[in-house]
């Protein structure tokens, strides 16, 4: 919560406009953010995860510091050309795209690419030739607290089998990629990733074929409750590991941070709508927000994220409380298997403030889940 947030906020309550959630995404935090990555991991380049949040305004300073763009489809790649950049900073970044779409990218002047499949390749090669290409291996996501699914990347022994085609075809076997989890709360994760690298760049080599690039993925979090090591510390830990498993010739890097970039730049203001309970021996009460999982909360599924949440009446006694949405969907409950501690003096119509929400809350929020209308959101 910065103060030009609370500032916004104040004036908006004010004017009588706070009529539902919203977000607030203060662009100085992302300015600061981009620069820490920058600084942390000087000789990378940042391609930041537009699915984590594509507002217009934080693209456009995106684009104007410098920034390169990780784009999951053509709509994405578009809103990244809107908002400055040049095709030659935009990489189609994810391993399951329609051959047309691919064309068309191909049409915008991308010439990058993400596969994990000898058929991904063959669309590429069809459609987008002379493209570089790099392939994404399956990760061990141990330590993340939104772990990813082995829905994308291939085994390692698989990988250059994939790049190997991919030169036959045309194509140029770019490197490799891989992703350590979403909210990866420990920096020496990526070091077994990098050796399955170095070992793929070695394989390839011996065929004839130098890969020159890897793709050290997202993964970089943001503080919500618990803390979270510095930029800094992941920048010398990964540094650490290129060094012992590729030596002194260390290729060439990107990063894709999305959470990290923007996830603490962002407030959510919420409501309380209702305070309950289920029984007279219930010792639990339900506390009812207006916003849930499908306003923008998605990411409390399973309770994996746990968000900050603010009131005015914090330093009050507190007692748990099962926190849920508003919708009429009975899995529109955010925490409840660890319920939380909330302020016993909390009441119906009091402003709740969600931090850590500037990432993965807009792009989630349902287009119209039983007539609430989608999160509002301001960047300022």
């Amino acid at each position: 919560m910065t103060e030009r947030i609370q500032q916004f906020l104040h004036n908006r309550r004010l004017q009588g406009l706070d009529q539902g959630p919203c977000l607030v995404v203060d662009l100085e935090v992302v300015r600061d953010n981009f620069n820490a990555f920058a600084t942390a991991l000087p000789d990378t380049r940042v391609f930041y995860a537009v699915k984590a949040n594509p507002a217009p305004e934080v693209l456009e300073l995106l684009a104007r510091l410098g920034s390169c763009f990780d784009t999951a489809s053509l709509v994405e790649i578009q809103q990244a050309l809107a908002a400055g950049a040049s095709p030659d900073r935009i990489s189609f970044g994810n391993t399951i795209k329609k051959e047309r779409d691919i064309a068309r990218a191909y049409e915008l002047g991308i010439r990058l690419y993400a596969v994990d499949c000898e058929a991904e390749v063959e669309k590429i090669a069809r459609v987008a030739p002379g493209s570089r290409v790099f392939c994404r291996i399956l990760c061990d996501g141990e330590g993340a607290e939104w772990p990813l699914s082995r829905k994308f990347g291939c085994a390692p022994e698989m990988a250059p089998r994939v790049l190997e085609l991919a030169h036959r075809l045309g194509l140029v076997a770019h490197g490799i990629s891989f992703h350590v989890g979403s909210q990866q709360r420990n920096p020496r994760m990526w070091d077994g990733a990098l050796k399955s690298a170095s070992g793929i760049f070695t394989e390839m080599a011996e065929r004839g074929i130098h890969l020159s690039m890897v793709n050290l993925g997202g993964g970089f979090p943001t503080k919500y409750l618990k803390d979270v090591p510095a930029v800094k510390a992941y920048g010398q830990s990964i540094f650490r590991s290129l060094r012992k498993h590729f030596g002194n010739r260390i290729p060439e890097t990107i990063i894709e941070p999305g959470r990290g970039m923007v996830g603490n730049a962002g407030v959510i203001e919420a409501e309380v709508v209702l305070i309950s309970k289920k029984s007279d021996q219930d010792t639990l009460k339900w506390v009812f927000l207006d916003i849930g999982k499908f306003n923008g909360l998605a990411e409390t599924m399973d309770e994996m994220i746990r968000y900050p949440i603010r009131t005015a009446f914090d330093g009050d006694e507190t007692e748990k409380c099962v926190i849920a949405g508003p919708t009429c969907d009975s899995v529109d409950v955010l925490y409840e298997k660890e319920p939380y501690a909330l302020p016993i003096s909390l009441e119906i119509g009091s402003k709740v403030l969600i931090e850590g929400t500037g990432a993965y809350t807009t792009t989630y929020s349902a287009v119209g889940f039983n007539g609430f209308p989608p999160l509002q959101s301001y960047v300022i």
